[in-house]
């Protein structure tokens, strides 16, 4: 047991979690960090990061076989013959779904953080008030202003590449110079200001190095030289995943334990001493099953997990899972609606082209019920917004003269632009998950039900964005304007969150301002599950903030011996 015995229990080594281990092992408490997959190493495991494109074997794409192995993962953006080997593949982790749900998954030290899209938004005070003021949820405990240093302090050593845009609904953070946006994106943010006092286009905020400092220089990280293939893995660090940074940080003190192929099975509780002793873990390989112990736990398994880890997590005193004596754990889960996009045409500027790349895109925050209710639905939308010239190239032919054609590709002096719809969805009871009453994994684990659906609510919203983007494109001078419902089934988004959500009242709610489960205060949960609300930003930074914001918490209840 001694050898058994920690400080802190981290359970999954994504975002949250290597955030929580790298703030407990740095300030000098022994943590173990347990991850159910692989060990990914910095450099040593990205087995395709310098892969020339003709060293595909399938040139990149899928075979028919593996899309029809994996008609789930294969409905993943990323999910291609660079990156699969980071996905959990359908047959290896099956859940039950009672209404279509792509539940996409990276099962390894690091988590999707590798794969992950890279866009970091703060939240502003509108988001967080938002609940109160709406009625569609239970208000949040806490407000950007306890956030605010946090989202800088994580930022600083993330490095996000940004502009300072001045906006009360998207505040503005501690920013890396931007790369230089096109002529179109420019054209169209400047024609929005035009029109509108409250639409904003904006550079899309990323989580890339375009300048270096002394905290990168000393996490070994390079500069983004904008190759666009971060799902496999970046050598030089020039993005931020949890390998290159957040892991080796927290080794390097000593004072941290990493544990891949760890299953976590159960959080333990005592129910003398009416607190969580430990963890029970079972090695996803040889099956054997070996508890640990610690003062403190955090559930950073990612969203679904979590709450699969919390519910199957059963005692006497907690008979439906741990701290949900109210019942509402697995209720409430959200996610962003990604279903809506419109695409047109810019004839303005025949003359003018790109050279090179970026990371990312422009960004248009949410302008929809901000200050009142002025719509027939809750809430609003984020979007994206992209332009790049329309190029023409002559396919035909073989050998020298395909070749020759290749290095002739035309500028046709048109821009196609296009953007799309990141929707918040409302928390409801309905979209739940729950433990299986029959089926187990293989090992030993009930699997999880996952009922989760749009609803009314996301119909209009999508009606509302074709609507009003064809208006923004048709008053900057777009033609040949289409709008789509591309019908992406909900957590295709990867951005599910809720089931154990933060509150006041624990009659409504799992975890307190600061994260810790009302009735069980040394278990903390940090990543996706414990949002109360989605907002309309990409919600990674927002994770970590919060990770950082209760890790340095609970330190400091432990220093004191409250908990």
């Amino acid at each position: 047991m001694k050898s058994n015995t920690f400080d802190t229990i981290v359970i999954g080594a994504g975002m949250s979690g290597g955030w929580a281990a790298k703030e407990f092992s740095e300030q000098g408490f022994k943590t173990l960090l347990l991850e159910r997959g692989p060990n990914v190493e910095h450099l040593k495991d990205y087995p395709t990061t310098n892969t020339q494109p003709w060293e595909f074997k399938h040139r990149g794409r899928l075979t028919a076989k593996e899309k029809k192995e994996n008609p789930i993962a294969s409905r993943c953006y990323a999910f291609k013959e660079d990156a699969k080997h980071f996905f959990v593949k359908d047959d290896e982790h099956p859940y039950v779904q009672k209404k279509p749900f792509d539940w996409l998954r990276g099962y390894q030290v690091g988590g999707k953080s590798i794969m992950w899209a890279r866009q970091v938004q703060r939240w502003s005070k509108y988001d967080f008030e938002g609940p109160k003021r709406d009625g569609f949820a239970v208000d949040w405990p806490i407000r950007y202003k306890d956030l605010k240093a946090w989202y800088t302090y994580v930022e600083k050593f993330v490095g996000v590449s940004g502009n300072k845009d001045g906006l009360d609904t998207l505040p503005d953070g501690d920013f890396l110079k931007p790369w230089e946006s096109n002529v179109v994106e420019n054209y169209f943010s400047k024609e929005m200001k035009k029109h509108y006092k409250d639409r904003h286009v904006i550079y899309g905020r990323c989580a890339h190095l375009t300048e270096s400092k002394p905290q990168f220089i000393e996490q070994g990280r390079g500069l983004c030289m904008s190759r666009k293939i971060c799902q496999r893995g970046c050598p030089l660090g020039g993005y931020f995943n949890v390998n290159s940074t957040l892991i080796p940080w927290a080794l390097k003190t000593g004072n941290m334990t990493l544990k891949p192929n760890s299953v976590v099975q159960s959080v333990l509780y005592d129910e003398a001493q009416q607190k969580a002793t430990g963890v029970r873990v079972i090695d996803s390989k040889t099956k054997e099953t070996t508890d640990y112990f610690a003062k403190v736990v955090f559930v950073t398994a990612a969203t679904l997990n979590t709450n699969l880890i919390l519910l199957n997590s059963k005692s006497n005193r907690f008979p439906n899972g741990l701290g949900n004596d109210n019942g509402l754990m697995g209720k409430y889960i959200a996610f962003h609606n990604y279903r809506a996009t419109i695409n047109a045409q810019c004839e303005g500027f025949p003359d003018k082209t790109i050279e090179g790349a970026k990371p990312t895109s422009h960004y248009v925050p949410r302008f929809r019920n901000i200050h009142k209710q002025e719509t027939d639905f809750l809430r609003g939308y984020a979007a994206g917004f992209g332009a790049s010239p329309a190029r023409e190239t002559d396919l035909r032919g073989f050998g020298a003269t395909l070749k020759k054609q290749l290095l002739e590709t035309k500028e046709t002096g048109v821009w196609n632009v296009n953007s799309h719809m990141m929707g918040e969805t409302i928390p409801k009871e309905s979209n739940q998950v729950t433990l299986d009453k029959e089926k187990v994994d293989s090992w030993g684990i009930p699997l999880l039900n996952i009922n989760v659906d749009y609803d009314e609510n996301d119909e209009k919203m999508i009606q509302d964005f074709f609507e009003q983007f064809t208006e923004m494109f048709k008053k900057a001078g777009f033609v040949n304007i289409k709008t789509n419902d591309n019908k992406r089934m909900p957590g295709n988004d990867i951005h599910e969150m809720g089931g154990v959500r933060m509150g006041k009242d624990p009659k409504t709610s799992l975890l307190n301002s600061w994260n810790q489960l009302h009735e069980c205060k040394n278990v903390f949960v940090t990543d996706g599950a414990c949002m109360t609300s989605t907002s309309t930003q990409n919600p990674s930074l927002t994770f970590m903030a919060i990770t950082a914001r209760a890790a340095n918490y609970a330190i400091k209840q432990m220093k004191k011996g409250l908990i």
